[in-house]
């Protein structure tokens, strides 16, 4: 039964932190859940919101905001007292510990109305092959199409995963055009006849966010590969 930690292990720690994912590191798991968008200097940065309201103590866009600023945040508080002046990190801070830690990461490569795909993309790629890491330790996913079509083109070599909520009639073309690797998918929508056409295409299922894993017992003999979670220390018991 293989988890990810969804943005870290995020019911103990800040999400999207590195403490989470050090958090995730200690638990042993293999594999841990990012997002990344830009900041205003055109850095990768990792955190799920369009704006940081929600997960620290700033206001305002991340798109607006340059990078002295984003870590000058407090981005732990809002969780615990324990995480106070938890930082906003770079896709750079976050793959370093990843590659130290023998974690494999699954980036999610969020987009919102305005921003640039391709520049996004060209920014992850000078991340990751400045650091050197190998495909098999990374994975791209995105409820975009275009911004994986762009990955195909830069870093073929790293599997692709296409997100969806409730998966479309034409997911079958939509996966090949990106030869994905990976179908991500809301665990609350998904059928087991739609779980047997993708298995039978070939892709591996990965369901997100069961945070009990008595909601989704039976997907596992749907041929369900991997559930990204919040709580993977509750199927560490399983």
């Amino acid at each position: 039964m293989k988890t990810a930690a969804h943005r870290g292990v995020s019911s103990l720690a800040p999400e999207n932190t590195l403490a989470a994912f050090s958090k995730a590191a200690e638990m042993g798991c293999e594999w841990i859940e990012i997002d990344v968008q830009l900041n205003r200097d055109n850095i990768p940065v990792v955190i799920h919101d369009q704006t940081v309201n929600r997960c620290t103590n700033g206001y305002g866009k991340v798109a607006d905001l340059s990078l002295k600023a984003l870590q000058s945040l407090d981005a732990g508080s809002w969780f615990s007292d324990e995480f106070r002046n938890e930082k906003i990190p770079t896709l750079e801070q976050t793959l370093r510990l990843a590659k130290d830690k023998k974690l494999k990461v699954n980036i999610e490569i969020k987009l919102y109305p305005e921003d640039d795909i391709a520049r996004l993309c060209e920014e992850i790629k000078a991340v990751i092959t400045g650091l050197n890491i190998e495909a098999s330790q990374l994975l791209f996913s995105s409820f975009n199409l275009s911004a994986l079509k762009v990955m195909q083109q830069l870093l073929p070599t790293i599997p692709r995963g296409l997100l969806w909520s409730k998966m479309p009639n034409n997911a079958l073309n939509l996966l090949t055009e990106i030869a994905a690797f990976s179908v991500h998918c809301n665990y609350k929508f998904l059928t087991q006849s739609q779980a047997a056409d993708i298995k039978q295409a070939g892709y591996e299922i990965y369901c997100y966010t069961p945070n009990e894993p008595d909601m989704v017992n039976q997907y596992w003999s749907w041929g369900v590969d991997m559930m990204i979670t919040d709580t993977p220390q509750a199927y560490a018991t399983i």
